[in-house]
């Protein structure tokens, strides 16, 4: 294994703090929500009137279908790592919408099907079986339709979460590309069969546009800026750094790396092209401030692939791609500031308590582990406390095991002006969920906690 120094701590100001800026979220979820709204104008413009048991079945199952189909154009959109949405609303938010967005399309879809075939068979005075197969394979584009409404199925019950729990990862991520083509197959049938778009040719240059615009993002953010990134950057492990007995950091050096603009607290996905990693990307946040030369992960050992990690030789080369996250500096609205990790989530804030601007006595880093053998980086932090008077705090296990308990009154105990901090949330979900609760009930905003967490 090839050791090598840390990556030198950046040079940090001190002065007032920056204000924070204001998420888009909320401007990005009132433009989806406007556009089911447009969605649904659509059908109530086509739509003359509604009578009889037939005609309602029918319509209701054409709003679903029009949403469903405006639902999976935007899947597309949050799967294609747009860095507006990446960096301005957090990775973690985009992938739950994503995930959101997936549980809608799935109801609608189901809704759908069996409104339009029940109104069908209504209308035709049969039954629901003979009129989805005359559906199935007499309608223009239901073949295509129904294998790709079909796969859709199958990626949402893979997708659910007690099904995922039991599959791989690489099964998983693997088995949703396949969404892409489920939405390229169902596209057809819907220019094909959909009142909405047959007399309306403005209704459906909107839709192509919709659906080119989506496939032209993940086109550009998912395939071509990564590959003009990785053939720029070259990336290639330098060293490998043992720091615990289950975590190693991987430094990372390249070409021309401040074009990529990373910032502490940032992380990226990487693929590491060595025997039995490069088939899987992983998302691992930067554990030092970046270098013009050099970048680092810190990786903790919970499987195979990054267990594997400690066996990389320098010079294996790396494909990357981001920086993305926005658990960063600019989050920042208060003066004084508190970092609190578990475990290997001390990564990404072990970055920010280097560079983050602070007078002395305004920066503390709050480090939860089971005992002083799993504190990743300790004296790194140890040195970065020392040099830039801030605060290290560690809580660990009890010789008996017993772990501390995060509380309101703890954390007022050892920081009695916590509800005037910005707080730093990284580790474990669980973690993360208690942390949280106690914070709110210490008095700080809930705007003032910046956490990045992908339990979905």
């Amino acid at each position: 294994m090839s050791t090598a120094s840390p990556p030198r701590p950046a040079r940090h100001a001190v002065g007032p703090t920056y204000p924070g800026r204001r998420s888009p979220a909320a401007a990005v979820l009132a433009l989806g929500w406007l556009g089911a709204a447009a969605v649904i104008a659509l059908w109530w413009h086509d739509t003359t009137a509604v009578v009889g048991q037939a005609d309602w079945l029918i319509g209701a199952g054409r709003i679903a279908g029009l949403l469903t189909g405006y639902c999976c154009a935007l899947l597309v959109v949050l799967m294609a790592r747009i860095p507006v949405l990446e960096r301005g609303v957090g990775s973690d938010r985009v992938a739950r919408w994503h995930a959101m967005a997936g549980r809608y399309t799935i109801c609608l879809l189901l809704a759908h099907i069996v409104l339009i075939l029940w109104g069908y068979a209504v209308q035709a005075r049969s039954g629901v079986v003979h009129e989805a197969w005359t559906v199935a394979f007499t309608y223009p584009e239901m073949v295509k339709g129904s294998i790709g409404g079909l796969t859709l199925l199958v990626v949402g019950v893979v997708s659910a979460g007690a099904v995922r729990r039991r599959v791989r990862y690489e099964t998983w991520y693997y088995l949703h590309l396949l969404t892409y083509a489920a939405i390229f197959l169902a596209f057809w049938h819907q220019l094909a069969l959909g009142a909405d778009f047959a007399g309306g040719a403005a209704a459906r240059m909107l839709w192509y546009a919709l659906y080119l615009g989506s496939a032209a993002a993940v086109v550009w953010y998912r395939l071509l800026v990564p590959l003009r990134q990785n053939l720029r950057h070259r990336l290639r492990v330098h060293a490998v750094v043992r720091e615990a007995p289950d975590v190693v950091s991987v430094v990372v050096s390249g070409q021309r790396l401040p074009e990529l603009a990373a910032r502490p607290g940032q992380f990226f996905r990487w693929r590491f092209l060595a025997p039995g990693l490069w088939w899987t990307a992983s998302p691992y946040s930067l554990s030092a401030a970046p270098r013009p030369d050099l970048l680092r992960i810190t990786v903790k050992e919970v499987g195979g692939h990054s267990a594997a990690l400690a066996r990389l030789r320098p010079g294996t080369r790396i494909w990357a791609e981001g920086p993305y996250g926005a658990l960063t500096a600019e989050r920042r609205t208060r003066q004084k500031v508190l970092l609190l990790a578990g475990g290997v989530g001390v990564t990404p804030l072990r970055a920010l308590f280097e560079s983050l601007p602070a007078k002395p006595g305004d920066l503390t880093l709050l480090y939860r582990a089971r005992s002083e053998s799993d504190l990743a980086l300790r004296s790194e932090l140890e040195a970065i406390a020392a040099a830039r008077g801030a605060r290290l705090q560690f809580a660990l296990n009890a010789p008996d095991g017993r772990r501390p308990v995060l509380t309101a009154r703890g954390l007022r105990a050892a920081l009695p002006d916590i509800a005037h901090h910005d707080v730093y949330l990284c580790g474990p979900p669980g973690l993360m969920r208690a942390s949280y609760t106690a914070l709110r009930e210490a008095g700080v905003p809930a705007a003032h906690i910046h956490h990045e967490s992908f339990e979905l």
